[in-house]
C-alpha cells in the first residue's frame, strides 16, 4: 500500500468516525473541500502542514493518518 493510499483510507475512516462531511472537515481545517476529496481519492499529495491540520481537527496524531492499517488475525487468540 502506497503512502497516499494509506492517508486516503485513514482520512476517510477518521472523518467518518468523527461524523464529519468532507465539507465540514475542510471548513474546520481551513482547507478547500476539493482538497479533502482529492486526498481521499489519492489524487493529491498533502503537505505535512495539511496532514497536521487535518489530524488536529480529527483529534488524532498526524502519524495516525500515515500509519498502515493493522491486519486482523484469524483464530481464537491464544491458549
Amino acid at each position: 500500500m502506497r503512502i497516499r493510499e494509506i492517508l486516503a483510507a485513514s482520512l476517510r475512516r477518521h472523518r467518518k468516525a468523527a461524523g464529519l462531511s468532507q465539507e465540514e472537515l475542510a471548513h474546520r481545517a481551513d482547507i478547500d473541500r476539493t482538497c479533502i476529496s482529492a486526498l481521499e481519492r489519492c489524487q493529491y499529495a498533502a503537505s505535512i502542514d495539511v496532514v497536521e491540520r487535518l489530524a488536529s481537527e480529527l483529534d488524532v496524531e498526524p502519524a495516525d493518518l500515515l500509519r498502515r492499517p493493522v491486519k486482523a488475525t484469524r483464530g481464537g487468540g491464544g491458549p
